[in-house]
C-alpha cells in the first residue's frame, strides 16, 4: 500500500426560504449577489454562470489560519435549468494539492410563497486532506447565509 486513501460520501441538505424560486436561483447566478453569501472577503472570486462556465473561490491557508491562497475551489457548471436545477462539479485544492472532487445537484421547488432547496453532494475525499463532515457543515453554513441574503428586508 502507498499510504494514500480515498473516502466517498454523499449528503443531502434541505432548506426552505421565504423568497421565490426565481429569487433564490438569482442569488446563485449573479456574481455580486453570490459573492456576498458564498465568497465574502475573497477579492479574487469569479463566477461565469453558464453551462461550461467556471467558478473559483479562494479560502484560508488550509490549516484554518486565514492566509490567502491555501484553499482554492474550482467548479464547472454542467447543467442549468433556470429556477429549477443546477449541476456542477468542484475540485478543491489545499496548498495546490487536490483534496476533493465532488458532484453537486441543487434543486429549487416552489413551497407555498417560498422555495424548498434540496442540495445533494457526492464527494471523493483524498488522503485525509478534508473530511466529509467538514464539507457538509460548511455547505450548511453557506446555505444558511444564502437564506439571510434572500430574506425579505
Amino acid at each position: 500500500m502507498t499510504g494514500h486513501s480515498v473516502k466517498h460520501s454523499t449528503f443531502t441538505l434541505e432548506r426552505t426560504y421565504t423568497a421565490s424560486p426565481a429569487a433564490v436561483f438569482a442569488a446563485w447566478s449573479d456574481r455580486d449577489t453570490k459573492a456576498k453569501w458564498f465568497a465574502a472577503g475573497d477579492g479574487r472570486y469569479s463566477l461565469d454562470f453558464r453551462v461550461g462556465g467556471t467558478e473559483v473561490v479562494h479560502g484560508g491557508d488550509g490549516d484554518g489560519g486565514g492566509d490567502e491562497g491555501g484553499l482554492v475551489a474550482r467548479s464547472e457548471y454542467h447543467d442549468i435549468v433556470p429556477d429549477e436545477r443546477i449541476v456542477y462539479t468542484t475540485a478543491l485544492f489545499t496548498d495546490e494539492v487536490l483534496s476533493t472532487v465532488s458532484l453537486t445537484t441543487v434543486r429549487f421547488a416552489r413551497d407555498g410563497d417560498g422555495t424548498r432547496l434540496l442540495l445533494t453532494e457526492q464527494g471523493t475525499f483524498l488522503d485525509g486532506r478534508e473530511q466529509p463532515e467538514w464539507r457538509e457543515r460548511g455547505t450548511g453554513d453557506w446555505l444558511d447565509a444564502l437564506g439571510r441574503e434572500v430574506a425579505p428586508r
